[in-house]
């Protein structure tokens, strides 16, 4: 009895390091975005094209199993933590401003870029470009376009 409570045992704690594991390996998938990064910020609007200097800060948290984003510019500052969900097989993007967090939204890997879907009509795209930069836009579904409404282009800072 008492080596099969062992056998037990040994299989669920087999069960929660791989489970562990998954998750950073999940995460590992959107290792391009580690590091400092710095560049501009380009916002479309009615009233044309206007551009900003901006940072952005990405690290692991948590031995791997968390990512945070930490952003800043003259438009903006947010902390965002990404995480992902073994049950449902989910990426989750959790942005917080100084007001505080409104929720989590739904994310994917789709062809090595990290989507975010806010809704139905908005999103953003994470992705690497062949320069090695970091590429960050935002999209609006506009009469069945998707159409940008800001993007960050940023090279990795050396320390």
């Amino acid at each position: 009895m008492k080596s099969i409570k062992l056998i037990i045992v040994f299989f669920c704690v087999i069960f929660v390091v791989n489970a562990q594991e998954s998750e950073k390996q999940a995460l590992q998938k959107l290792s391009f975005l580690i590091g400092d990064w710095q560049g501009t910020s380009i916002s479309y609007g009615k009233d044309g094209v206007k551009k900003v200097s901006v940072t952005e800060n990405v690290s692991y948290l948590m031995d791997g199993n968390l990512i945070q984003l930490n952003v800043k510019s003259p438009w903006i500052a947010l902390h965002t933590i990404v995480s992902y969900n073994l049950k449902d097989k989910n990426y989750y993007y959790y942005p917080f401003t100084k007001n505080g967090n409104k929720q989590g939204y739904k994310g994917e890997v789709v062809d090595g870029n990290f989507m975010v879907y806010f809704n139905e009509s908005r999103r953003l795209i994470f992705t690497k470009t062949e320069k090695g930069e970091f590429h960050e836009f935002g999209e609006r579904l506009v009469n069945g376009v998707w159409e940008k409404y800001f993007e960050d282009i940023l090279q990795l800072q050396e320390k």
